[in-house]
């Protein structure tokens, strides 16, 4: 059964067990989907993961694909850490690190439904729709308040909790957003009928 979406307002949903590092210490596609559902708050602020997108360094359409370089190096590192970086000379994202060290993988958190602090991310935001709050990868980190300061600090403290999702998921999977290379492949993971996502994926 599919994890049922409360609207952006209503009472938040009980909080499942907190995800430590270790949780990242795998397989970036099997970290990815395995995110979906879960809570990500950031200073008590943030809301239920339904889209992300899966990073590796054998891709090229990774940051990490050409090897190291002062704006990547956290990818390199330990899982569990955040890799904060902006995105058109406009807007932050934030990547969770995945896999062993120097294996440089990540999961791009793309879309949040809303749950906690709406109103301070509808201040953020300058906007009252729920739905525009947290659907895209920019929009959520302007909601949230993440910056670049915010870069290789762990995700298991902190500003940052992480907390399981509780039930289960229905995810679908489809190829990534906004890329020219390595589009074929289907590494980005959302929840299936969610109204938060930052595109729907295909109807299958």
């Amino acid at each position: 059964m599919a994890q049922k979406s409360k609207p952006a307002g209503a009472a938040a949903p009980v909080l499942g067990k907190p995800l430590k590092r270790t949780f990242f210490a795998r397989s970036v596609h099997e970290v990815a989907p395995d995110l979906i559902g879960a809570t990500f708050l950031f200073n008590d602020v943030g809301g239920v993961i339904v889209e992300v997108e899966a990073y590796h360094h054998t891709d090229p359409a990774a940051h990490s694909y050409r090897g190291p370089t002062p704006r990547n190096q956290v990818m390199f590192g330990p899982p569990g850490f955040a890799y904060v970086y902006r995105s058109y000379g406009i807007h932050w994202c934030i990547n969770f690190v995945c896999e062993h060290e120097g294996s440089a993988a990540a999961v791009l958190i793309r879309a949040l439904e809303p749950m906690h602090g709406i109103a301070a991310m509808r201040r953020r935001r300058g906007l009252q729709e729920a739905k525009a709050l947290c659907s895209g990868p920019g929009k959520l980190t302007e909601a949230l308040g993440i910056t670049i300061a915010h870069n290789a600090v762990p995700l298991d403290a902190p500003p940052f909790a992480l907390y399981a999702r509780t039930g289960k998921a229905e995810v679908a999977a489809g190829i990534r957003i906004g890329i020219t290379k390595a589009v074929e492949l289907p590494w980005r993971y959302g929840l299936k009928g969610s109204k938060f996502l930052s595109k729907p994926f295909p109807v299958t």
